[in-house]
């Protein structure tokens, strides 16, 4: 009986070992195909990485989710694409914006504030209604708001990042992005207003080729060019601001709803046009706002009160005031006072 009892042990003891053993040779043994990574050991070189990126080919992942195209870590086309955003782009977009602001510059130490040559009448003629001004400054503080936001992501890292630091930058990059995406809503609204109420104003007249020819008078005393409503130069900004607030809106929409291009390839692409489209536009605008404030005398006034002086409008837009006064609609400034002429710069 003790011999039975001790050989039940041995063999209980030998099973007991053969356990562990296949238990620690299942659980300790790594599948024939996978690669043990020592994390202290650089498995794969970034050189072998550049070459394959050399020869064309992406470095790609492994995903869980149904878009395969998420495990793509490095491709060429996003190579070239990064390198044009931070260069080509960066560079476009700087030039563009100093150019024009270079060109200001020159025009008013050259040119000095266009004043008003015959001097406040002390009356005044309503150039734009509540509404209009609705959509103007609607369209305008709107298009601020995505210009400075939307060159953060494009000269941010290079100018801003530096002054602020990386914690201070991100925050307000993050910000600037959600202010990016819902801002551009309101903007869309500003370009549908003023089109439907200035479009008929706009359209090109053989009058404006006079203007033209002339600079709208900028550097002639005393030749002040006919003009409707708006002249010349003032359509070129209406119609730069509609077509080119149209592209930028169109390009905006697929790159918020990315799933609406065709391919990656084409977010880049639409990211592009984008970015040069909206460097042009600020460019465009910084006349515009020159123009309309320190530029010009009297200038400020159709989007601050909505009446302008009537010397002011016979200098700029005599056809327009001829069908104004046609209707009696001149009116004498509150009080009857004349604003003071400023001496001459």
């Amino acid at each position: 009986m003790t011999t039975i009892t001790h050989l039940a042990r041995r063999a209980a003891t030998i099973a007991v070992v053969a356990l562990l053993a296949v238990f620690i040779a299942l659980t300790g043994a790594a599948p024939a195909d996978a690669q043990q990574v020592n994390p202290r050991e650089l498995s794969v070189q970034e050189e072998q990485l550049m070459q394959q990126l050399q020869r064309g080919e992406a470095v790609s992942g492994r995903v869980s989710i149904p878009n395969e195209r998420a495990g793509n870590l490095i491709t060429p086309a996003g190579r070239d694409w990064s390198n044009l955003h931070r260069g080509t782009m960066f560079t476009i977009t700087v030039g563009v914006i100093v150019g024009m602001l270079v060109l200001l510059a020159a025009f008013y130490l050259i040119k000095g504030k266009v004043r008003i040559e015959s001097g406040w009448s002390g009356r005044t003629l309503q150039r734009f209604n509540t509404v209009e001004r609705f959509g103007h400054w609607l369209t305008a503080t709107t298009f601020i708001l995505l210009a400075l936001t939307g060159l953060n992501l494009v000269v941010g890292r290079m100018l801003i990042l530096p002054l602020v630091g990386e914690e201070a930058f991100g925050t307000m990059t993050a910000w600037g992005k959600v202010i990016h995406n819902y801002v551009a809503w309101p903007f869309m609204l500003g370009l549908l207003i003023i089109f439907a109420l200035w479009v008929r104003d706009n359209i090109p007249s053989k009058v404006d080729a006079e203007w033209i020819r002339n600079f709208g008078g900028f550097f002639k005393k005393g030749v002040h060019p006919p003009a409707a409503r708006f002249n010349a130069g003032q359509k070129v900004i209406f119609w730069s601001v509609i077509i080119g607030g149209a592209a930028l809106s169109v390009t905006g929409i697929f790159l918020i709803f990315p799933e609406l291009n065709a391919s990656f390839t084409g977010w880049q692409w639409m990211q592009t046009i984008h970015g040069i489209g909206a460097a042009i536009m600020i460019a465009i605008i910084l006349a515009h706002i020159y123009i309309g404030s320190v530029g010009m005398e009297g200038a400020f006034d159709a989007m601050g009160s909505g009446k302008v002086d009537l010397n002011w409008a016979r200098e700029h837009h005599s056809l327009w005031v001829e069908d104004e006064l046609g209707r009696g609609e001149a009116k004498p400034r509150p009080g009857g006072a004349e604003r003071p002429v400023a001496p001459a710069e």
